[in-house]
């Protein structure tokens, strides 16, 4: 602001003040206003970032990943990467297609393996018989025969990832009872010619003829994968209140009880009580001790899991035995008493094992042996005692097998195959198992009629997976569960912690889905190194000042006392300086008046 004063022409009086106050003020006002919006929009972005790191709904996650696992493959994303497993059973052999994204990055975590599904979101997996046991006389037509499963994989996973797309072929039982000569020659023609037609990622390790104890545990690592009991951060999941160690959630065991064979495997502590030499011996032998993990210096992931599998106890082969037991016994007995119980449709053997009514002919070599159910649960189970095996010892199971102990009231179990059908195809009871309940159930279903019986699966009654064959040996089946889970494995009879069934998330968990996420362990590796070399180069950010939202703020706040302080102290001195102006106005009036006088006069 500039003023001049043309009173006195002589004397022209004008002033230049540098700035004003009320501009500075001005200016000071806008920095403050722009800083505010500032730390209102960092306040924002952090409070974005704040909810989006707090705990999801763990329920609404899994929900979210069981949908997405039945959505089509997205064979288009570069970020996918695929795995084969060939299961080589004794009766066919079937592939499947497994795919992952990259790694997280966190060394505590598994891969994310999911099984690959087509346009049509159905599995991607096949299937052709006979066994590759059969190619034992003629193992030079090995690769052949798995010919039509690889070229079904090879056209579903992109042809630009086939050559990082690791193939395993896994052998389980056929191939056990061959002899090993034929195991190698089956297995040499494999690692030879398939190379030369497919470019997965194969070598000589990656074929193999696998134990029952290997297939046990990777039957137990793809259940408790499938479940999320890998995932060790959960730690405010209602489900892992009960946990074996600090940060690592309780694992689940596993009952499978096929038509020949039955397979138990469940985690055991890392100590356990000191056992005399012979069960020492056998302990070592039915405990696997493993590392999930990428690195063995991390062991989160260390698991002791017992497993073990026993030939003939499976429901279809444990009648075969029980009807072998049946014949001999009634036999020597008429032998010995001079009775014909059986040997005529008129005088049968009644059979407690078998619905009221029902009859059927035993046929062993030339003897005959004609029985006719009488519905009675109870006495079945006491008849099938003997086929346990038991020993006297204390920690003997079936067979005489040792087991390791059980805690009871800190485990959980699933049962599957044989267990669900007992449980839902007729009875209708699947999921949560309660061994009373069961028994009732158990017990009615035997005292009733078999015309009652069939006459209700006409009627649709039963589930629609139930067939006459199931109908027929329900009862005897039902008991021998039974026997097996309680007398066998000495589970309580109020055991609360099992589940029947066979589907988990609604779908079918193969023992591959296991094998290769032990398998593919160390492949997390290359992603974590990758991961490593990008952090590295943008440690300066991260260890900037900026980085710290909560130091930024405590400067921005620095910054905006230092401004009102300022602001405060321009008040101060524009009142001072209208003070001491009005003064010098007064007098400056006064001295331009008298000479305003002088001038007009005369």
């Amino acid at each position: 602001r500039i003023s001049f004063s043309y009173l006195c022409p002589a004397s022209w009086y004008f002033t230049v003040p540098t700035v004003s106050p009320f501009l500075r003020q001005r200016v000071a006002f806008l920095g403050l206003f722009f800083i505010s919006c500032l730390l209102l929009l960092m306040l924002i972005i952090d409070f974005r970032h704040w909810s989006a790191s707090l705990p999801r709904d763990r329920q609404y996650e899994r929900y979210l990943a069981r949908v997405g696992d039945l959505e089509a493959t997205n064979t288009e994303d570069p970020n996918l990467n695929y795995g084969l497993v060939v299961d080589c059973g004794s009766s066919g052999s079937r592939i499947f297609v497994y795919f992952w994204p990259r790694h997280n990055g966190n060394p505590h975590d598994l891969l994310d393996i999911k099984q690959m599904r087509d346009r049509n979101s159905q599995p991607v997996v096949k299937k052709i018989k006979p066994g590759i046991s059969a190619m034992a006389d003629t193992p030079e037509h090995a690769s052949d025969y798995l010919r039509p499963l690889l070229s079904f994989a090879a056209a579903h996973v992109p042809v630009k990832k086939h050559k990082e797309t690791p193939l395993y072929i896994l052998c389980t039982a056929g191939m056990r009872l061959l002899p090993e000569r034929k195991q190698l020659a089956i297995l040499a023609d494999l690692v030879k010619d398939l190379p030369l037609e497919f470019d997965f990622l194969f070598s000589q390790s990656q074929a193999e003829v696998i134990s029952g104890k290997q297939e046990g545990v990777y039957a137990w690592i793809g259940i408790n994968f499938v479940l999320g009991r890998f995932d060790h951060e959960d730690e405010s999941d209602a489900e892992a209140t009960q946990e074996l160690a600090a940060g690592r959630r309780r694992t689940v065991g596993i009952l499978d009880m096929g038509g020949a064979s039955l397979q138990i495997a469940y985690e055991v502590p890392t100590s356990t009580s000191v056992l005399p030499a012979k069960q020492e011996e056998a302990a070592k032998i039915l405990l696997a001790e493993f590392n999930l993990g990428c690195d063995v210096q991390h062991t989160e992931h260390v698991y002791r899991v017992y497993v073990t599998t026993f030939l003939g106890f499976g429901g279809n082969f444990a009648r075969q035995r029980y009807e072998d037991l049946v014949l001999n016994e009634t036999l020597n007995k008429n032998r010995l008493l001079g009775q014909k119980t059986g040997l005529s449709p008129d005088n049968p053997f009644l059979d407690p094992c078998l619905p009221v009514g029902l009859t059927d002919v035993v046929e062993r070599n030339s003897q005959v042996l004609h029985v006719r159910g009488r519905g009675d649960w109870v006495s079945c189970g006491a008849m099938l005692s003997p086929l346990l095996a038991r020993s006297n010892t204390s920690q003997a199971s079936l067979n005489g097998i040792y087991q390791s102990p059980i805690d009871f009231n800190n485990s959980e179990f699933y049962g599957f195959s044989e267990f669900f059908y007992c449980t839902e195809d007729v009875l209708r009871i699947g999921g949560r198992y309660h061994g009373p309940t069961f028994a009732k159930a158990a017990q009615d279903y035997c005292g009733m009629a078999w015309s009652v019986l069939t006459q209700r699966f006409k009627n649709g009654l039963f589930s629609s997976h139930a067939d006459e064959h199931r109908l027929k040996y329900q009862c005897f089946k039902s008991a021998w569960m039974y026997q097996v889970l309680h007398e066998g494995f000495h589970f309580p009879y109020d055991y609360p912690n099992l589940r029947t069934a066979q589907l988990v998330y609604d779908r079918e968990v193969q023992w591959t889905l296991g094998a290769i996420l032990y398998k593919t362990r160390f492949l997390p590796l290359r992603d974590l190194r990758q991961e490593g070399v990008r952090q590295a180069h943008g440690s300066w950010f991260r260890l900037s000042f900026v980085y710290n939202h909560y130091l930024f703020f405590a400067c921005i706040l620095v910054v905006l006392l230092a401004i009102v302080l300022y602001l405060l102290r321009l008040r101060r001195i524009h009142h001072r300086q209208t003070r001491a102006s009005a003064p010098l106005d007064l007098l400056w009036l006064e001295e331009v008046v008298p000479m305003m006088g002088v001038q007009v006069g005369p």
